[in-house]
């Protein structure tokens, strides 16, 4: 079984924008989204999710809506804000130059 991967921080947050981007979620989907996207490379932990949910909402980057889940349990739903969607925009592409430079140090001899 391969290593955990830590997650560098601010990671989880674009990860979970890039998600709910795709689709409203709630929790545990995003969680469940991640880890399948990852192939399984990423877990994310209850402890470590929802307080990132919490610190995106306060933000003005994820709108939550109440609405039922798979199961019909009321579960709390996340979409993309504007701002998130520009925020999403902005990470995305500073995370894509920052791992592109870190590949080419990592290259030299």
């Amino acid at each position: 079984m391969p290593a955990r991967l830590d997650l560098p921080q601010g990671t989880l947050d674009l990860l979970i924008l890039k998600t709910v981007a795709l689709e409203p979620r709630h929790g545990s989907g995003i969680a469940d989204r991640i880890a399948q996207m990852s192939s399984n490379q990423v877990r994310v932990p209850p402890g470590s999710l929802y307080p990132a949910l919490h610190r995106l909402e306060r933000r003005g980057w994820l709108k939550p809506r109440w609405g039922a889940s798979e199961n019909n349990r009321r579960a709390k739903y996340y979409e993309l804000t504007r701002s998130g969607r520009a925020r999403l925009g902005a990470e995305s592409g500073a995370w894509k130059r920052l791992s592109w430079v870190v590949g080419e140090i990592l290259e030299q001899q």
